[in-house]
């Protein structure tokens, strides 16, 4: 049975619960999140994974790149473990950039998501045949325009462009997409998220 730290919304610890009381009761609890950025003909790209179909929530929908919850007895830094399970990337803290703590609430019916996200950065070009993905979990990872995104969920865009690959497939497929295909995590928190990583990416080319 998994268990998580629980916490109220300023962070405060209360305890642990099990993840499906968690997400029954609308409880804030800790994940990790990573993003792995790209740079192509001077053009910034997020990797985002494909839901694998098998998944209970948001099957087939685009996704931040590796991400998970963390245990009652993990530290933050162990939720690195997700880029290996997840996309088979194997890397270590140390190459990660912290993005911060960015606050995550969504409601649905019978599940109530409340997240304090440890959002990280690596910014790395992978070639989608170094990717190996756990098939229960994910199964495609796709090239997003950084800009492109933001348009997408800042500045009221309708569709955008992506490339990528599914099912471990070395064929490329190409194709126009619309906020109904990413997982309908808030507009303010791909925002923030977008705008941190921007941010992030001004100070170090300075």
């Amino acid at each position: 049975m998994e268990m998580l730290s629980i916490y109220n919304k300023e962070r405060e610890y209360l305890g642990v619960a099990t993840r499906d009381e968690v997400h029954a009761k609308g409880l804030w609890h800790e994940t990790f999140h990573c993003w792995i950025l790209t740079k192509i003909d001077g053009k910034d790209y997020l990797y985002f994974q494909l839901r694998s179909k098998e998944k209970q929530d948001y099957p087939e929908l685009l996704d931040i790149t590796a991400a998970g919850h963390l245990m009652a007895q993990e530290k933050v830094e162990d939720g690195i473990r997700e880029m290996e399970e997840e996309i088979g990337i194997n890397v270590a803290i140390d190459e990660l950039t912290y993005l911060g703590i960015i606050p995550y609430e969504k409601e649905l019916l019978g599940f109530i998501d409340r997240e304090h996200a440890h959002v990280f950065l690596l910014e790395r070009t992978i070639p989608f045949d170094h990717f190996t993905l756990q098939p229960e979990e994910v199964s495609g990872v796709f090239l997003v325009g950084l800009e492109d995104f933001l348009d997408l969920w800042a500045n009221n865009e309708e569709s955008i462009y992506i490339e990528g690959f599914v099912e471990n497939s070395t064929i490329v497929k190409k194709q126009v997409v619309s906020k109904e295909h990413f997982v309908p995590h808030s507009d303010q928190f791909y925002r923030r998220t977008m705008e941190a990583i921007m941010e992030k990416r001004g100070k170090m080319n300075d």
